[in-house]
Formats: C-alpha cells, sequence, structure tokens
C-alpha cells in the first residue's frame, strides 16, 4: 500500500507545548484480475418480519439475485433469514448451483418479530464456518428496529468488532424510514463495513451492487494502524469514526478494515506535544500499518516515523499551517457536528438539529478558504449538501433526514478519501 503522513505544522517552539494534527493518505493496490483474484465470501442476514411485506422484501430478494449473478463457482455464498427466530436459507458454501439458490431466495416470506442479533450471530456461525479463516464480508439488510434478543447499539458494535478480528466486515443496509440507525450504524462501525441507507427497491438494490463491486475488488484485508507516541505525546483525537484501542505504553490501535482495488482513505489525528529542550529534529510518533494483501493472504506491514523540527520560539511563530491539513481538519469538524445533528433527528429535535448543521456550514465555509484549489469542489459539494440538511431540518421527515445525514456522515468520515 501506499502511506504517507502530513502535518499541519511541521515546527514547534523550543520548550513550549503545542499540538499538532498529521493527515494519513493511504492506497491499496489494485486488484488481481478477474481470473487470479481470491474467493470471495459474503453472508447475507436478511429481516423478513412483518414490516418487510410487500415490495421491501420483494425488491431486496431480486437485488440479492443481481447479486447472485455477479459471484461464480469459486465464491462462498449464504442466506439467514430472521424475524423472532434465525433460519439458515442458503447453506454457506461454494457457489455451485446458481439455479437452486435463486429458487431458495424466491421462497423466503414475510414473518413476525425482529430479532436483529440472532440473525446476525447465526449468519456469522455460517460465514465463519464456509470461509474456514479466510474472512469474509457478511452484509445486514432491515427495515426495523430490533425488538428481541441483543437491542444495545453498543453491545451489537462489540460483538461486530470481536468479528473483525477474525476479517469478517459487517456492512449494514437500512431499508425504508423505520429502522434503528444507531444499532445499524453501530454494527457496520464494529465490523469496519459500510453503512447505507436505502429508502426504496431501488437505492437498496443499488447498494447492495455496490457491495457486491467492492467485494469481488478487494485488495487488502485487515487493515489496522499503531500509532506508538514518544514519551509525553498524547493522542488528543482521532477525527475518524473507527474502532480503536488504547494498548498502553503510549500506544493505541486503529482498524481501518478492507480496501478495494486502488481504493484511497485519509486518517486525521490529533497530538499534543510536550515542552522539548532540544534543538533540531524530534520524532514524537511511529506509525505501523499492517494489512493482508490479496489474493496471496501476505501479511504486509508499512512504518513511518512522525518528527517534528523544534526550533526557537520567534522562528515557530512565523510558521504557516498547511492548507491542506488545516482544511481536512476543518472537514472533520463540520462531519462531527453533522453527526450530532443526525442523533438530535433521531430525537425529534429540529431546532438542536438546524443548529449543529448550521455550525457545519460555518466550518466548511472556513475550509473554503483555507482549501487549496484541488480541494474546492469536494468542499463546495459538500457545503451544499449540508445547506440542503439544514434546510430539510425545518419540513422533512425528521427519520429521513436523520438516517440521510447518518449515512453521509458514514461516508465522509468513517470512509474519508475514498472514491
Amino acid at each position: 500500500m501506499k502511506f504517507s503522513a502530513q502535518l499541519d505544522v511541521n515546527m514547534v517552539a523550543v520548550e513550549a507545548t503545542d499540538e499538532v494534527s498529521l493527515l494519513l493518505d493511504l492506497q491499496s493496490p489494485a486488484a488481481a484480475t478477474d481470473e487470479d483474484r481470491a474467493s470471495a465470501t459474503l453472508q447475507v442476514v436478511l429481516d423478513r418480519s412483518g414490516s418487510m411485506s410487500g415490495g421491501p422484501l420483494q425488491g431486496a430478494i431480486e437485488a440479492l439475485c443481481g447479486l447472485v449473478a455477479r459471484l461464480d463457482e469459486r465464491d462462498n455464498f449464504g442466506v439467514v433469514v430472521f424475524d423472532d427466530a434465525a433460519q439458515v436459507v442458503v447453506p454457506a458454501g461454494l457457489l455451485t448451483n446458481k439455479e437452486r439458490v435463486l429458487h431458495q431466495l424466491q421462497q423466503i416470506v414475510p414473518g413476525g418479530m425482529t430479532d436483529l442479533s440472532g440473525g446476525y450471530l447465526r449468519g456469522l456461525q455460517e460465514l465463519k464456518r464456509a470461509a474456514a479463516g479466510g474472512g469474509g464480508t457478511l452484509m445486514l439488510i432491515s427495515d426495523g428496529h430490533a425488538n428481541a434478543g441483543v437491542t444495545d447499539p453498543m453491545h451489537l458494535e462489540k460483538i461486530a468488532a470481536q468479528a473483525s478480528g477474525d476479517r469478517i466486515v459487517t456492512t449494514t443496509l437500512g431499508y425504508g424510514l423505520g429502522y434503528d440507525e444507531s444499532a445499524l450504524s453501530a454494527l457496520a462501525r464494529g465490523g469496519s463495513g459500510n453503512h447505507h441507507f436505502a429508502e426504496d427497491p431501488d437505492r437498496a438494490g443499488a447498494a447492495i451492487a455496490t457491495e457486491a463491486g467492492e467485494l469481488l475488488a478487494k485488495s487488502v484485508q485487515a487493515a489496522s494502524l499503531l500509532i506508538t507516541m514518544e514519551p509525553s505525546v498524547s493522542l488528543l483525537k482521532l477525527y475518524n469514526d473507527l474502532p480503536s484501542t488504547q494498548l498502553g505504553d503510549g500506544k493505541v490501535m486503529v482498524e481501518i478494515g478492507d480496501f478495494y482495488s486502488s481504493e484511497r482513505r485519509k486518517l486525521l489525528v490529533r497530538l499534543a506535544v510536550p515542552a522539548m529542550a532540544g534543538l533540531g529534529l524530534a520524532q514524537i510518533a511511529s506509525l505501523e500499518l499492517r494489512y493482508v494483501e490479496l489474493p496471496g493472504l501476505v501479511e504486509q506491514v508499512v512504518t513511518l516515523p512522525v518528527q517534528v523540527n523544534v526550533v526557537p520560539g520567534d522562528e515557530a511563530a512565523g510558521r504557516v499551517a498547511d492548507p491542506t491539513v488545516q482544511t481536512e481538519v476543518l472537514f472533520q469538524e463540520a462531519q462531527q457536528a453533522k453527526k450530532e445533528a443526525s442523533e438530535a433527528l433521531e430525537r425529534g429535535d429540529r431546532t438542536t438539529a438546524a443548529t449543529l448543521l448550521t455550525g457545519a456550514e460555518d466550518f466548511l465555509g472556513l475550509a473554503m478558504q483555507a482549501a487549496p484549489a484541488e480541494m474546492q469542489s469536494d468542499i463546495a459539494k459538500e457545503s451544499f449538501d449540508v445547506g440542503s440538511m439544514k434546510d430539510r431540518a425545518s419540513w422533512d421527515d425528521v427519520s429521513r433526514l436523520s438516517k440521510d445525514t447518518r449515512a453521509s456522515f458514514h461516508e465522509r468520515n468513517r470512509k474519508r478519501g475514498r472514491d
């Protein structure tokens, strides 16, 4: 993988505490040709509760049939459905008989309650059995609130994070306006996957097709970043809402997840730098990127040092922040405001949401002033989208807007930088 790091300021004043922002840029290698690609494993967990009856369930089934058409006999595929109980409809395994699988999908009918955790756990069992340690993707599709089994979003996130340790990515698709965006977003966060919102069958089909495309073009699995800080340096903030673990001794592990072919991602962190007495270059942290490259399943490690130049105070006073990093900081502050607005809308609080989205607009306005020419179109588009969300806060369905803002936050924060 290509891996680079850039500071907003690369010099600090001698004997003065300071803070620096560090922008990381990652790009995965191109995937192998279709003939040489690794086999893929996809486990679908489909909500068939009563609220899915009619168009939603039929639309999901049709989209899954289209997905089956894109896979081939080297790929593992399985389907678990759930209402108040989980049921294996397509046992996970090699896709050697597509006609039979298509027939099994067409036999799915709506049922009763929504035991999301039961369906998810049964899907994980199936995926692990078929993948035999090779990892894979679990895609959970639901239109409702979990009302049986495990319902707490934090607990669901922990389950997904444990599965991520076995190279299992959890992606979620929220269907319609009735699903619990907090629960589905938490599963995707813990599982290092994507979170999609689809209000109708067409958008659901597009999201499922996107997941299939990413699965078949995957070139990297289980990417993680170990940040090791020098004594007295501390991590103030990880701007990207990714699973992270404090390991002690100044070490923080960040789970990044899988990459598709030539995919680019950006991560942003802020570090507190202690007062340093000596002039010259000083290392404040080291970065270790670890990942599994496909199709050979070879683990790779890339390391980078992070250094600052310690200079006299009058020299540091004249420093100018790097516009690319400065712009990214402002952009991510806007994303945080967007997430908080989504949470306010989920509570039905339009006023607070509008205020937060106004704040996000302000951050983006400052970002536009700082942005280098190549970043301005991206900032302008985001500013337009946030302005539209702010306007909608006064009249649109709060559930729809909450889901839109949450999905947008996921794309622009957790998966920042991807095409």
